[in-house]
């Protein structure tokens, strides 16, 4: 249940609703100059922090009180030091670091700054052109820290057993390619992205010592007319919310084409109720979608079911699965 709806609002919720950017930014900011990796396990002043960044004192002593404030950072006298849960994820090197996804935030803020703009045009606000290569770390690091938080428990609910070959189609950095071939030792992946990814693939597939079984195609699942290859399991992880429907029915379509007879289809995604107004985030994620596609949107699991229905799938269902942001997962099998 979507407990936002019962919520009773004040004048000053509102205000604390509209003012949270405030936050995030300040957020953001410290991730964006490092100002936490700066601090890392010591206890140390204002200045001195303004000297490793070369960064203005004033400004520098305002960011680390509203750091403290927030409760990041842990201020006594005049020194300064991260909290715990800051240590393990904002401070660069941490295997629990969060900070790219926390800069992809960051770089969609002027997007979301335009969200009027967006609503009243239907057409994304967010600028033409390919990501600069810190937007495109940021994006392919986060999604590959954030499904390294999620991947591992999930490769083993998931029921691979028998599974020989694995489609991640749209895989990025092959999070979830690696840990289903790390919970299944008979099964092998392919990762089928951008060329752009294949650098990013390639070094995350080699530290976990799986490239003699994971493999990369390089490809765009929208223009190639069939995607190569024959698989008993297709991963489709975040991938539909970018397109519209028609685009999302034809990579579906695609997926289908590879698959062999009785072979698995998952749909991972941030998935809506079937009156599209809850949960929160993937209601609040179709407005990210808005400002920064052309026809992206978040989808309802009624939505999902009949795609999967339409491309000839059947013993479709929502798995009992659900992570972060109310992200799910829906399956058929290919008669």
């Amino acid at each position: 249940m979507n407990l936002m709806k019962n919520k009773e609002w004040t004048a000053g919720q509102l205000l604390g609703v509209s003012g949270s950017y405030w936050q995030a930014c300040a957020l953001h900011a410290g991730v964006k100059l490092e100002m936490f990796t700066l601090i890392g396990a010591d206890e140390v002043s204002a200045e001195e922090i303004a000297r490793r960044m070369g960064g203005d004192l004033r400004g520098v002593t305002m960011l680390l009180n509203a750091l403290s404030a927030i409760g990041l950072l842990i201020k006594k006298g005049q020194r300064y030091s991260n909290r715990e849960e800051s240590k393990a994820l904002l401070v660069k090197g941490s295997p629990n670091y969060v900070g790219y996804m926390i800069m992809h935030h960051h770089h969609l803020v002027e997007a979301w700054s335009r969200l009027d703009q967006a609503v009243q045009t239907g057409k994304p606000a967010r600028k033409r052109g390919a990501r600069d290569e810190k937007e495109l770390e940021s994006f392919l690091m986060g999604m590959f820290n954030t499904a390294m938080g999620i991947a591992p428990n999930l490769a083993r609910e998931l029921d691979l057993e028998g599974g020989r070959h694995l489609l991640d189609l749209g895989g990025g950095p092959g999070t979830y390619a690696i840990h289903f071939c790390l919970a299944n030792p008979e099964l092998k992946a392919t990762v089928f992205d951008l060329e752009t990814t294949r650098p990013f693939a390639r070094k995350t597939v080699a530290q976990f010592g799986l490239l003699e079984r994971i493999d990369f195609i390089a490809g765009n699942y929208l223009d190639d007319d069939q995607i190569d290859g024959a698989y008993d399991a297709v991963w489709l992880s975040h991938i539909l919310h970018g397109e519209g429907p028609d685009a999302s029915r034809m990579i579906i379509n695609k997926a289908v084409s590879a698959l062999e007879p009785g072979g698995l289809l998952l749909v991972h995604d941030f998935i809506l109720n079937d009156s599209f107004d809850g949960p929160l985030f993937p209601a609040l994620f179709a407005l990210n979608m808005l400002v920064n596609t052309e026809e992206g949107r978040a989808y309802s699991e009624g939505e999902i079911k009949g795609m999967l229905e339409n491309a000839g799938l059947c013993d479709i269902r929502r798995l009992p699965f659900i992570g972060p942001n109310e992200a799910g997962i829906v399956r058929g099998l290919k008669r």
